[in-house]
């Protein structure tokens, strides 16, 4: 059972936080209006920059995530996150929306290009076939964007002759993914793909060290991974933020050898930050990576 006295602090210092990067993105934003008759045509590239670097700035000086990543506890990252999960902000007409996350609460498809991950792949394929989906085929499709450029040609599909400057180091972001997507629909005249949420089941990382924090794990992930039916997986998701050995999950002998197949953990000190930036008719959309203990951001991606 959790300390309260210490719960209690860890939220009180969490809301500082939420403080904090309130104003500092209100001086920055005030900053930019100041000076915005000088770069009238680049404002709001300019206004987009200069947010992302204060929303970097605060998680790098925050003393909560100094705390969070000193103490190294699942409890104290699961009250972070849930005080610090949506941080909305306005000022001088720019509309702001912080998203925190964990950044481990999904499964990595990139894993699978790893030569030992066939049992993975198996479970991933069961899980599409369950779905009414050819999971082989589409296992064929992920596995040619992860496998770089062949120069014999050898891919297991066609995606490439439709899509030749597709990136095929590694599935990059969803964008990517609703490529492959799409071409396996079309192909494949398989609109059985719609069953699976893959916003909620797929994070994408370059990161091969890749373990899935059992705390926040999906349900559509818990789904995946025990083969298990919704209401089971829902059971398991809800319990996460408590979850500190294999002991306390209570599974079932099978499902614990079903999870043995996956790389997991129960604190793990990633952030996946979203930043959605509106003025008007502009708009711009951010997603990083932060690693709370090397205080570095990561796998950028922009939508402007």
């Amino acid at each position: 059972m959790w300390n309260f006295k210490k719960r209690g602090i860890a939220l009180l210092i969490t809301v500082f936080f939420v403080m904090a990067i309130t104003v500092a993105i209100g001086i920055g934003l005030k900053q930019v209006k100041e000076a915005s008759w000088h770069v009238e045509n680049e404002k709001f590239m300019l206004q987009t920059s200069m947010i992302l670097n204060d929303v970097l700035t605060i998680l790098q000086t925050s003393q909560e995530l100094n705390q969070v990543a000193t103490g190294r506890t699942s409890q104290g990252l699961f009250v972070f996150l849930s005080t610090a999960a949506f941080i909305p902000f306005e000022s001088s007409g720019i509309k702001v929306g912080i998203q925190v996350k964990s950044a481990r609460a999904k499964f990595n498809p990139n894993t699978l290009a790893d030569a030992n991950s066939t049992k993975q792949r198996d479970v991933l394929q069961e899980y599409l076939n369950q779905n009414r989906m050819n999971g082989g085929e589409y296992m064929k499709i992920l596995l040619d964007n992860m496998g770089k450029i062949k120069e014999d040609g050898s891919y297991n599909s066609a995606i490439f002759n439709e899509n030749p400057t597709l990136f095929r180091d590694y599935i990059a972001s969803k964008k990517h993914l609703d490529t492959i997507n799409s071409f396996y629909m079309q192909t494949y005249h398989d609109n059985n793909i719609k069953n699976i949420d893959f916003d909620t089941l797929f994070y994408f990382s370059k990161n091969q060290n890749y373990l899935i924090d059992l705390n926040y794990a999906t349900p559509q992930l818990w789904e995946m991974m025990l083969r298990c039916d919704k209401t089971r997986a829902e059971q398991l998701s809800l319990g996460g933020g408590a979850y500190n050995s294999l002991e306390e999950l209570d599974l079932s002998d099978e499902e614990k050898i079903a999870l043995a197949l996956f790389n997991t953990s129960y604190f793990e000190p990633y952030l996946d930050v979203l930043v959605d930036i509106s003025q008007d008719s502009q708009s711009a959309t951010i997603e990083f990576e932060y690693d709370i203990s090397t205080k570095k951001g990561s796998h950028f991606v922009y939508e402007i």
